[in-house]
């Protein structure tokens, strides 16, 4: 499963800023990302009168609007889905991050603004992994606090190195899994080629006689 890192923190902390950031120095070193944002209020994002909406207003539970470049799907739900439902609508990306959703079970970086409130929202015991704060002179007592590692608010390449090598690896590294279409090298992410590998293996180990293990190439004619 694509893993998923929520960034949560009170109202006005900066979360919304810091995610721009962080994408783009994620982007930057060649990751795809996508994005869910939690809204405790409820939203809408159709507008009367459109055809949108009117397909819903007469009874379509889900509506979906497609043109060359993008989609939107709108659909009713009984009941909040799950992380890990939302997940699996997303597809083709490395990593996928979450504004909000403190109360899930998902590793989580705290956005915290110590002029609106100096304690943090969440613990280690929350799955807490880091703090991203806005002061230098809180940052050791922080560190006793909570006992998670904490960054300045400018510091985006240090919170992406730390989720890179906690979640991602490393592109620099050795890929285990090399992809080659019509004699075109195709770049993977250490995270599509671990998911390539574990699959290939596991349906091998499964052939009788086979462990799976070695060196394995596969040609497709």
């Amino acid at each position: 499963m694509v893993p998923i890192i929520s960034i949560v923190g009170k109202s006005d902390s900066g979360k919304t800023t810091f995610i721009e950031k962080l994408i783009a120095e994620l982007n930057r070193r060649g990751y795809s990302v996508a994005t869910i944002k939690h809204d405790t209020h409820g939203f809408e994002i159709d507008r009367e009168g459109k055809d949108t909406w009117r397909h819903a207003q007469a009874g379509a539970l889900s509506v979906i609007i497609s043109s060359r470049d993008k989609l939107a799907l709108i659909k009713r739900v009984e009941q909040e889905l799950s992380l890990d439902d939302l997940s699996r609508l997303i597809e083709g990306v490395d990593l996928i991050l979450t504004e909000g959703y403190k109360r899930a079970n998902k590793p989580k970086i705290e956005v915290l603004r110590t002029q609106l409130d100096p304690e943090p929202l969440c613990s280690k015991t929350d799955n807490l992994l880091a703090l991203v704060v806005d002061k230098i002179d809180i940052d050791e007592g922080i560190k006793a606090g909570v006992g998670v590692p904490c960054f300045y608010w400018d510091d985006v390449a240090g919170v992406a190195d730390y989720i890179e090598k906690k979640y991602l690896g490393t592109l620099d590294s050795k890929p285990q899994v090399e992809l080659r279409v019509d004699s075109v090298d195709i770049p993977l992410t250490p995270f599509v080629q671990s998911i390539i590998e574990r699959t290939i293996r596991g349906m091998i180990s499964s052939l009788k006689g086979l462990t799976g293990q070695g060196r394995i190439e596969i040609k497709i004619f």
